[in-house]
């Protein structure tokens, strides 16, 4: 499937610097200082350890909003963000929150960063930290009654489970609750997928050449050779209702240590890999094979099935929740 089309809401932020920070305390007594240089109170010295354990590239994990259904289970934000520290703590540094601004450093005394949008709209960024929590709120400076998001409330906690994520809007957004939190940690404190045993050949019903039509009449296509050498190799290919290429992408399946590697390059991109996790007959006669990547940020998991009337479909997502997109193939010619 095309990762580049559909991740294209995901802002891509540097790598990341810092695992998971496990409980800040203070020492029972100061830590030494050299000579001649002011003693760091250990308060001070739990919170500067508190700041700087934000930093780095954040991922999303998993959906903890008390009550939320299944459905409507997701990020509060981006799948993936970043947060850089400045040295001497005050200030943070966001990327790749959502706003659609880059580089914007936030005080955490609660001092105000104001940012001016090319339709001279000042937007404002207060931030704070408190009791192991950096806050901040960002206000777009909406009239009250005026369509859009007012204000977004976002606090950030590094907890031994990795940062937990709260987020609020005001007016909240139709059918949601008052506040939503998630978990997201850096990718290296992420397990990885289990690989299923198999050979290439136990995939071998996704082979073919492979058409369908997405609902706004673009066209998009999936060619897969047949397993040989260990591997299947295919090309992927999105035409619009113009008849211009808007996409295109190239994708493999290898044997790789007892398993199967699914390997993806949109855009002729460096590869992103996931691995099979589950494959085998569905209870309605088909096929299906499973390729999970839990340290990517979108798509988590690609699922292809093969129909008992011969349809192929895939279907990108995360592990758990939300509404996973679907792309449905029909045999070339048939």
């Amino acid at each position: 499937m095309n990762l580049r089309l559909i991740s294209a809401v995901v802002l891509v932020a540097c790598p990341a610097c810092l695992g998971l920070a496990q409980p800040v305390t203070a020492p029972s007594t100061p830590a030494a200082q050299a000579p001649g240089q002011p003693q760091v109170q250990p308060s001070e010295k739990a919170k500067l350890e508190g700041i700087h354990a934000l930093g780095g590239e954040w991922i999303y994990m998993e959906d903890r909003t008390e009550g939320q259904a299944l459905e409507r289970m997701g990020p509060p934000m981006a799948s993936k963000f970043l947060m850089g520290v400045d040295q001497a703590g005050d200030a943070v540094i966001l990327n790749g929150h959502g706003s659609g601004h880059r580089d914007v450093r936030v005080a955490v005394d609660g001092s105000v960063t104001e940012v001016v949008e090319q339709s001279n709209r000042v937007v404002k960024y207060r931030g704070s930290w408190k009791d192991g929590v950096f806050e901040y709120h960002v206000d777009f400076g909406r009239e009250p009654g005026a369509q859009g998001i007012g204000v977004i409330r976002r606090s950030f906690q590094v907890t031994p489970e990795g940062l937990i994520v709260r987020v609020a809007i005001d007016p909240p957004a139709e059918g949601g609750g008052d506040e939503s939190v998630a978990l997201y940690r850096h990718a290296e404190d992420i397990p990885q997928a289990t690989p299923a045993k198999a050979v290439i050949a136990d995939i071998g019903w996704i082979a073919g050449a492979w058409v369908g039509t997405r609902s706004l009449g673009s066209s998009i296509e999936e060619r897969w050779s047949p397993p040989l050498g260990g591997a299947m190799l295919a090309v992927s290919r999105m035409v619009n209702t113009s008849g211009r290429m808007v996409a295109f992408e190239y994708l493999r399946i290898v044997e790789r240590e007892g398993g199967l590697v699914y390997a993806a390059q949109p855009g002729g991109a460096p590869k992103t890999e996931f691995v099979l996790t589950e494959f085998g007959p569905t209870e309605a006669g088909g096929k299906r094979a499973v390729f999970d990547n839990p340290r990517h940020d979108y798509p988590k998991r690609i699922v292809y099935e093969l129909s008992a009337d011969g349809k192929l479909s895939a279907t990108t997502g995360y592990l758990k929740g939300g509404t996973p997109r679907r792309y449905e193939f029909s045999s070339e010619g048939k």
